[in-house]
């Protein structure tokens, strides 16, 4: 049961499933219904991922996804999460107050009511798709499920974020495979020791002409002939 905002349903609902590892892939699906009326979504597809059954609301003590901190964690987040192990996508200051601001200016909703959450994939130099939901995991689940079933690759790209950094957030970009994440607000400390693990470069507090970066610092490249204040 999900509570959400009701657009870009099938995208939502390919995202979900792939990233709690139930269908990982989009093409394993073979046809979605809506019952809108009743408020249902039935899935016919040709393989169920084995283990999810017995895995999917089990929580087990590890090494965080096999890297160095021990911690709680859902059995499926340690299947499906993609630690970055390479770089394949930079930014320069400018470039992430411009993508920023382009999410800001997509985010009617968010103008008109205060009450969704906002994300985008970018890259570099511009916003590739801005999505809204009621619930900030929805965003990301209809970004993640576009991509999917349009076949657009998310190696070199950038999640914007509209709200705080949580652990569930940054499981969710460990999934769809981005190496960094940008917010206007805070993250948390275990969204931190994820992202430090994971390999996924953490920006927050991007306000006015400063941000801080907290985790791999090596996709952030100052430009020299336009610098700005970073706490």
């Amino acid at each position: 049961t999900i509570v959400c905002t009701p657009e870009y349903i099938e995208d939502m609902t390919v995202g979900f499933l792939a990233s709690e590892g139930i269908v990982p892939k989009w093409e394993q699906i073979k046809d979605i219904r809506l019952d809108l009326e009743n408020g249902f979504i039935y899935i016919d597809t040709d393989k169920v991922y084995p283990f999810f059954e017995q895995l999917q609301n089990k929580r087990y003590i590890t090494s965080c996804c096999g890297m160095s901190r021990q911690g709680y964690i859902f059995a499926n987040d340690a299947l499906t999460a993609k630690k970055m192990d390479s770089i394949s996508v930079q930014l320069i200051p400018a470039q992430i107050f411009s993508l920023m601001h382009q999410m800001e200016e997509q985010a009617e909703m968010f103008r008109h009511t205060g009450g969704v959450h906002n994300a985008a994939l970018c890259a570099p130099d511009q916003l590739l798709l801005s999505r809204m939901d009621i619930g900030r995991h929805n965003a990301l689940d209809k970004i993640y499920g576009h991509c999917l079933r349009n076949d657009i690759s998310v190696r070199d790209k950038i999640i914007v974020f509209s709200g705080r950094i949580s652990s569930e957030i940054l499981l969710k970009v460990a999934k769809i495979g981005c190496e960094i994440v940008l917010s206007k607000s805070a993250p948390t400390e275990l969204a931190l020791s994820l992202a430090d693990d994971l390999g996924i470069t953490t920006v927050g507090f991007i306000r006015g002409r400063s941000f801080n970066v907290y985790t791999h610092p090596e996709r952030i490249v100052m430009d020299t002939t336009n610098l700005f204040s970073i706490p």
